[in-house]
């Protein structure tokens, strides 16, 4: 049996790993505590490196209470390490002891405000709890200390624009780039979040820098971008040459050449030659379709479910002082457009797909019962990303689509909660759905006629099922009506909202940002030329004409 001295220094324990080994033994033969005590004193006088590695290692093992003494014991040895107290706020962000996350890091950060590591753990901490203008004003105040690296810049972009904060993040990269930065891929980010804010002008200097200093920059989705910034006069433009050289080019990706093809039949479509449009976009399809993993079998199956399913036998209370609206139907029904409409009202905000109730749903799912605390617990989750920290707005909009699977749940946690049903001629659904190039695998039923047709007619058939559900909660809009008629119809939603009338010289929500394909035509005057838009490609894409039409 190995022996070891009560105390001492790591010295007399040759390493790390024999300190390590010596610990477990002790906690083995039931003295935790002592062995925790053991392992503080022994790294009394140790490095930093070798208290990291044994704290790490403890992690590893998934002794966290050992991890978090030797941690804390470090941290208050070296005050000035930043890897120890990142480390003691990971330790107590992972032990769920996120008060105390939040302030080892804020006091580390007031010592040391140019720390990025840490930084970056105490946006994801406030993120975590929907304090989404807390850790952008966190990233932010990073940057005010000076000049970051490329690759600091970068990190912060990309978790800007996963918080939905565009203006922040291109703010970063605009800033970078009056400062000289000449990193072709800051660039390429100031041009995809300039598409989000509507600044299209900005998009094109921001892409064509880009391309220019960095050859592999067209595998940055720059094609597909391009396209989405106007609607095409004629086929002089430009664009149309380069996309034609892409597809033409041996030193592209499959996923490049397929994207491109895509935004050569939007080019198309624009100038009206539906023929070679349809052409291209056939190609786009069958290219994205061969490689899809998307389950016709899988999604019946998940439609008869969500039809057989009772409804919860448990529902908590309505909220008091605000109202979840949730925006749903089949994607590229019109529910941006209805989401950015009704948040020109001053007390609606709209905070685009946010993705949560499907991860609440499949928690929920897999749990043996689902009680009302785990109903709280969830709706209590899903509140704190959907209201945030942000507005005082007291309608709060989630324009998922297909949250539209989820109305049960929706109701059992809000029984106030009101639904808008967005609903679209099948076809011109359809077709809008496969001129699409879509970066989420979750969509890759678009590239195929027939896998089209089985999502539409099971969000029918479902809503059908929750209408008769749930009548008082849900309306339908109709997106023919809608854009033949948009202010009658956000007044009629406005008033079953409940929403007050506004002072002409209220001030809307600010401008989130729109991250969908829909991000141009969204901003543009609503127009009426996309309703009955398949009968142009009616005589070369005859699976289209299968889809019945309502």
């Amino acid at each position: 049996m190995m022996s070891e001295p009560a105390n001492g220094s790591l010295s007399m324990y040759g390493d790390v790993q024999q300190l390590l080994a010596a610990y477990a033994q002790r906690a083995a033969d039931g003295a935790a505590e002592a062995a925790r005590r053991m392992l503080v004193d022994a790294l009394a006088q140790a490095s930093e490196d070798d208290v990291l590695s044994c704290g790490r290692s403890l992690v590893l093992r998934g002794d966290l209470t050992a991890a978090m003494d030797v941690f804390d014991a470090g941290a208050n040895r070296m005050p000035d390490s930043g890897d120890l107290h990142v480390g003691l706020a990971g330790l107590h962000w992972q032990m769920q002891q996120t008060a105390q996350a939040e302030k080892v890091l804020q006091a580390w950060l007031q010592r040391h405000p140019d720390h990025a590591p840490a930084t970056f753990l105490l946006a994801r901490l406030l993120r975590e709890q929907g304090r989404m203008q807390a850790a952008a004003d966190a990233v932010c105040q990073l940057f005010a200390q000076g000049a970051q690296d490329a690759d600091t810049v970068i990190q912060a972009v990309e978790l800007l624009d996963d918080y939905l904060r565009p203006a922040d993040a291109a703010a970063i990269c605009e800033a970078a780039i009056a400062a000289g930065s000449n990193d072709p891929r800051i660039h390429a980010y100031a041009g995809m979040l300039a598409i989000q804010l509507g600044n299209f002008d900005r998009v094109r200097e921001r892409y064509t820098y880009a391309l220019g200093h960095e050859p592999q920059a067209i595998e940055w989705n720059i094609p597909i971008g391009l396209s989405g910034l106007q609607r095409y006069r004629d086929a002089g433009h430009p664009d149309f040459a380069l996309f034609e050289d892409v597809i033409g080019r041996k030193d592209v990706s499959d996923g490049t050449r397929t994207t491109t093809l895509f935004a050569l039949g939007k080019a198309y479509d624009d100038i009206g030659d539906f023929a070679k449009a349809a052409s291209y976009l056939r190609e786009a399809n069958a290219r994205a379709h061969a490689g899809s993993t998307w389950s016709r079998k899988q999604w019946k199956r998940l439609i008869e479910s969500r039809l057989a399913a009772a409804a919860y036998s448990e529902s908590l209370q309505s909220t008091t002082g605000w109202t979840p609206v949730f925006i749903v139907g089949v994607p590229r029904s019109g529910t941006t457009l209805l989401a950015e409409l009704l948040a020109r009202h001053p007390g609606v905000c709209n905070r685009g797909e946010l993705g949560w109730l499907s991860v609440i749903a499949q928690r929920l799912s897999m749990a043996s019962h689902t009680d009302r605390s785990s109903l709280e617990e969830a709706a209590g989750l899903y509140a704190a990303q959907l209201r945030q920290d942000d507005s005082q707005a007291q309608w709060f909009i989630d324009k998922q689509p297909l949250n539209l699977l989820h109305v049960d749940l929706i109701m059992a946690l809000w029984p106030n909660a009101r639904i808008i049903y967005c609903h679209r001629d099948a076809r011109d659904t359809a077709l809008s759905l496969w001129s699409q190039s879509f970066h989420d695998r979750a969509h890759d039923y678009a590239y195929d006629f027939q896998d089209i047709a089985a999502v539409i007619q099971g969000c029918q058939r479902l809503m059908a099922h929750w209408q008769e559900r749930y009548p008082a909660s849900i309306l339908t809009v109709p997106y023919e009506s809608l854009v033949a008629a948009p202010d009658a119809h956000v007044a009629t939603l406005a008033e079953w909202l409940g929403l007050p009338s506004s002072p002409r010289d209220a001030q809307a929500q600010p401008d989130r940002g729109i991250s969908t394909a829909s991000a141009w035509q969204a901003r543009q005057p609503v127009y009426t030329r996309s309703a009955g838009r398949w009968h142009h490609y009616a005589p070369y894409l005859p699976d289209l004409l299968k889809i019945p039409e309502h």
